[in-house]
Parts: C-alpha cells; structure tokens; sequence
C-alpha cells in the first residue's frame, strides 16, 4: 500500500419504521428471524461489525431514530460483500417480507459510507450520513447501492488519519 491509499470499510445504516411494537405478535416472525439472520451476517465473508444493545444479541431496542424506529448499522469489507449479504444470503427472505413489518419509507432509509479500517461509527455519525443524503443526494460522502462511489472517490471526505508514533 502506498502513501496515498489507505485501507477503508464500507459502513451502512438502514432505518426501519415498525407498523408494530416488538413484542406484537403481527410481528413475531421477525423477531424470531432477527437472531439467525444477525448469526449468518457475523458469520459472513467481508463482515467487519455490526452495532448491538448493551448486553444484547441485536439492536432492536435501540431507539435512536425514533420510538417506533429500528436501526442496523453495520461495517464491511466491502461493497460487493455487503451486496451479497443482503442479496444473497438468508437475509433476502426478511428483505422479501419487509412490507407486512414495516412501513413504507418516502425518504431515504438506507445509507453508505466509507469509512477508515478500524473505524467503528457511531450511531450519530450515521445519522448525520443519512441526514446528508436526505438533503443533499448522493455523494462520495453518502450514498446508496443505486448511486454508489468508490472508496478512492471518498477518500478526500474520510477523517485524517492518527499521527504515526516514533
């Protein structure tokens, strides 16, 4: 690796507003998918992290978005490993039902980013993204599958590096 690259992490939130509470039983297939799904995304390849609840196995009761909203917020390798998680694998079946748990978003609900190897944003950070891509469109600051950039194209717009130590 040269000076000028750096390695870099594909990180992506993705909110979802709940029709129901959790423990509804309308949404009870969910839930029951929520700790399997999370299992194969640990498990699978270019996974780096994903955020989860102080003693839990997933972020369901976070509520920084909002009440009725969940979040999945999530750091990988790759795009291409991302693409193939959410497309590819198990996680398409909770993708294919979405409808009868969540509601219909009018607004950008799903947000990339590239991040430094390493980095693990915070929920904040992630918010100001999609926030971003809400008011200002894509960007190699904020983007989506359907408007993607290249971790050379954000490299600009990734924070500095820390100072190397003698």
């Amino acid at each position: 690796m040269t000076a000028s690259t750096r390695a870099a992490h594909l990180a992506q939130l993705n909110l979802a507003t709940l029709r129901y509470p959790l423990e509804d039983p309308r949404i009870a297939p969910f839930v029951e998918m929520l700790d399997p799904v999370n299992t194969a995304a640990d498990a699978a390849p270019g996974f780096v992290w994903r955020l989860v609840g102080n003693g839990e196995a997933n972020a369901a009761a976070l509520r920084p978005a909002g009440e009725d909203v969940i979040v999945n917020l999530s750091v990988w390798e790759s795009q291409e490993a991302l693409w193939d998680f959410t497309y590819r694998s198990g996680h398409l079946e909770v993708m294919r039902r979405r409808r009868d748990w969540f509601e219909r978003h009018v607004e950008a609900h799903l947000v990339l980013w590239w991040v430094p190897a390493g980095h693990l944003p915070p929920v904040g950070e992630a918010l100001d993204r999609l926030a971003e891509l809400r008011a200002n469109g894509p960007s190699p600051r904020a983007f989506t599958f359907a408007s993607s950039f290249t971790a050379e194209e954000a490299a600009q717009h990734l924070p500095p590096l820390p100072a190397a130590r003698a």
